[in-house]
């Protein structure tokens, strides 16, 4: 073995060795557009657990949904892509479609077929 390719494999051994912290952080997202900008929060009320909001951020050709998944620590930045009918973001493994007032999470793992593993309406405060 020649002594670069030793020293090399050393130092990947130690560098393994050496335990990951975890250091929270924060990212910055700047979105630059020439039309209007909207960001809209709803208050999504759910088939499970509790009420929770979700925020919409609409700066074409950009439009994001900031959706909070169940059992995950971190808040998922979903973005629209073609549907049907509504519109649908994605993030990762998870789909939510909105229609109208009403929202569903999907988990695209599941198969295209799948039943949505949420189902949520707006709340509204109208009397």
């Amino acid at each position: 073995m020649t002594q670069p390719l030793f020293i090399a494999l050393l130092a990947t051994a130690l560098l393994a060795a050496v335990p990951t912290q975890a250091v929270e952080t924060s990212i910055e997202l700047e979105l630059a557009t020439d039309s209007d900008f909207e960001r809209r929060e709803i208050l999504y009320d759910c088939s499970a657990g509790e009420p929770f909001s979700v925020t919409y951020i609409n700066a074409a050709p950009n439009f994001l949904a900031l959706v909070p998944i169940a059992d995950e620590p971190e808040l998922h930045v979903f973005a629209s892509v073609i549907s049907a009918s509504g519109v649908r973001y994605v993030s990762g493994q998870w789909a939510w479609w909105t229609k109208g007032a009403d929202a569903s999470l999907y988990d695209i793992t599941l198969g295209e077929d799948a039943e949505p593993v949420l189902t949520c309406s707006e709340m509204t405060n109208t009397p």
